[in-house]
């Protein structure tokens, strides 16, 4: 087997044909050398879920040593390395309930094969999702809440990027103010596409909407909030929900890590908020409040704070992450499942204002105990 071989995305086509876990023979080659790099005898392997369109996955391992996890890193090495980094802080230094790294045979957190990094890590066997409802979805805000206190002093290893959003909010939103004229030219040249006409009547609306967004952004204190630079705020998650916070021995844990970046912490909360709002079907202020409150236990939330939280949750999330991918496959994506897709989001939308407009005073946190 020639190690040098790099590691590329598989294909989508074949793996659908042969099933959803399929994985490329030369990768599974891969996996079985790297496994001879650790301490361990491997009796069985499980895929868990792949990233076939990345080149990523993970398994699920049974050794002598008990059930642990082989997973296959897709991003570039040196970005990996600030996650594993991150991960093996978290762990040594601040006690967090994150799986630990199990190091190699010379003690490195990682092998590096196929221009990706592979790592090992502890199965922790006890883990299972917290209920779909407003007690769950409370658990999961306290324990990134707690996750963001416990990131904050990490510092990347030698030779790692410096992984970090911290400053790039202006630029974000600019770029969904600059991308709602590209669905709008689409739009327009594909008119004959179902959802064509579904789109071009909304948005405008959600570009005035980000427009309005950016330029609070811009007067808001964010630009002060920054300069207390990336290790004095810490680590976010970036793709954070139900199934990677899960319950364990100990509490909440958290897994899947190769995606942490520093950034404001509230950037998780407001995903999760607006994921959640967008399965109940509507925004109920009932669940926000009581959601903002579980993560402010864990993570105080001061006034400057508050606002940009309230800030990014009056950006059209919704509707830009649902119809970006328009803009590459437009005769593919729209289709009249999109057309039913954007009524929807127009439905929930009607229902995020009153709620923002609430939640605009934040004296109901003052009862928390800082």
């Amino acid at each position: 087997m020639d190690n040098e071989q790099l590691i590329t995305p598989w294909d989508l086509e074949e793996a659908e044909l042969q099933d959803e876990f399929y994985v490329p023979e030369y990768i599974v080659n891969m996996a079985h050398e790297v496994n001879k790099h650790y301490d361990m005898n491997v009796s069985h392997m499980e895929v868990i879920t792949t990233k076939a369109d990345k080149g990523g996955l993970i398994w699920k391992i049974e050794t002598d040593k008990g059930p642990r996890s082989l997973k296959l890193l897709h991003r570039r090495p040196t970005r990996s390395l600030f996650s594993l980094g991150a991960q093996e802080y978290l762990v040594k230094e601040k006690n967090a309930r994150v799986p630990p790294i199990i190091p190699t045979k010379d003690g490195k957190l990682y092998v590096e094969m196929g221009g990706k990094l592979w790592f090992v890590a502890e199965w922790i066997e006890s883990l299972f999702q917290v209920t779909k409802d407003l007690e769950g979805a409370k658990e999961l805000c306290y324990a990134i809440g707690e996750f963001h206190q416990l990131s904050k002093g990490y510092t990347p290893p030698e030779g790692a990027e410096n992984a970090s959003r911290l400053y790039r909010w202006p630029k974000t939103y600019k770029k969904i103010v600059n991308k709602m004229n590209w669905l709008r030219d689409i739009a327009t040249l594909y008119n004959e596409m179902p959802a064509s006409s579904e789109v071009l009547s909304v948005v405008d609306m959600f570009e005035e909407q980000a427009i309005k967004a950016l330029e609070r952004l811009e007067q808001s204190t964010y630009h002060e909030l920054v300069k207390k630079g990336n290790k004095e705020w810490g680590l976010v998650h970036q793709d954070y929900g139900w199934s990677n916070g899960q319950k364990g021995d100990g509490g909440m844990w958290i897994i899947d890590l190769d995606g942490v970046a520093y950034d404001l912490p509230i950037r998780d909360l407001r995903k999760l908020i607006t994921g959640t709002m967008d399965d109940l079907g509507a925004w109920d202020v009932h669940w926000v409040k009581e959601m903002i409150l579980a993560y402010h236990e864990a993570y105080p939330i001061d006034d400057q704070l508050y606002e940009i939280l309230m800030i990014d949750m009056a950006l059209p999330n919704l509707f830009y992450k649902n119809v970006k991918e328009m803009i590459y496959e437009p005769t593919v994506f729209m289709d009249d499942e999109l057309k039913l897709l954007v009524q929807r989001i127009v439905e929930i939308d009607k229902t995020k204002w009153p709620v923002l407009e609430e939640l605009a005073d934040n004296s109901w946190l003052g009862g928390v105990k800082k």
